[in-house]
């Protein structure tokens, strides 16, 4: 009897030694505890070192860091109908370890979930072009309507950053050929532009030529001072009316 007496007694303490060691937990500088006492919410504590009331008490663990989530590819419809795969990454934190516990089942899947049909959603109401060219408004309009569902779980979305927008080969092909065709077009208005330019300038020469018959004389000169150097060529120029009218009357 007395054996039983001591091998039920060193049972009662080795239990009571567990209890004793799982009522000390150890939280991070990033960790929170949300401790439940028969049930119901008791408080958040942490970080340090925290006593719990065997059996009454459970406490679960909230970390404060940062989450990368990776947002996996969305089939997305943009307004003009034109079918992409988006993929995405989304930066949040617990702020309110309470509502991050009590308010959602599990908040990492339910980020995850949200964060996919936002994703669909908020692409869907643009056209392909705003897509590619206004990438960083659209990760803005994006983070706000997260943050705003967010909010009742006690979840800060921090960023959201668009990686990939993935386009069939038809469509690539014809994104380039609108391309080409933006650039000659570009290239036809840059030379008409420049024919424009030049024959207002002609035009005013013209003009100032016109006032001084000198000038032209003088244009003349020049023109053939230029072309003298190259011996096979033949020059053609003409005449002054004043000068042949000169040689016609000495004739007479």
């Amino acid at each position: 009897m007395t054996m039983f007496m001591q091998v039920g007694f060193g049972a009662v303490l080795v239990v009571l030694a567990m209890l004793l060691l799982s009522a000390f937990r150890i939280l991070r500088e990033y960790e929170r505890g949300v401790v439940f006492q028969l049930g119901r919410f008791w408080q958040v504590k942490g970080p340090g070192l925290i006593l719990l009331i065997p059996v009454i008490q459970q406490m679960v663990r909230v970390d404060l860091r940062t989450v990368v989530l990776d947002v996996p590819p969305q089939d997305v419809i943009t307004r003009d109908n034109v079918s992409v795969k988006v993929n995405a990454v989304l930066y949040f934190r617990v702020l309110d370890p309470q509502k991050a516990i009590i308010q959602v089942e599990d908040f990492l899947v339910a980020t995850s979930q949200l964060a996919q049909t936002t994703l669909r959603a908020v692409l869907g109401k643009h056209e392909l072009d705003e897509l590619l060219a206004e990438r960083e408004q659209l990760n803005l309009d994006i983070r706000h309507v997260l943050d705003a569902q967010t909010d009742a779980w006690g979840i800060k979305v921090a960023n959201v950053e668009i990686k990939h927008v993935d386009l069939n080969e038809s469509m690539v092909r014809a994104i380039a050929r609108q391309a080409e065709a933006e650039r000659e077009r570009r290239a036809k208005v840059i030379h008409a532009e420049g024919e424009l330019q030049a024959s207002e300038k002609l035009m005013q020469a013209a003009q100032m030529l016109s006032k001084e018959p000198g000038a032209m004389q003088l244009r003349y000169m020049q023109t053939l001072g230029s072309i003298a150097g190259d011996k096979s060529s033949t020059i053609v120029f003409p005449m002054p009316l004043d000068l042949l009218k000169g040689m016609v009357d000495r004739q007479k």
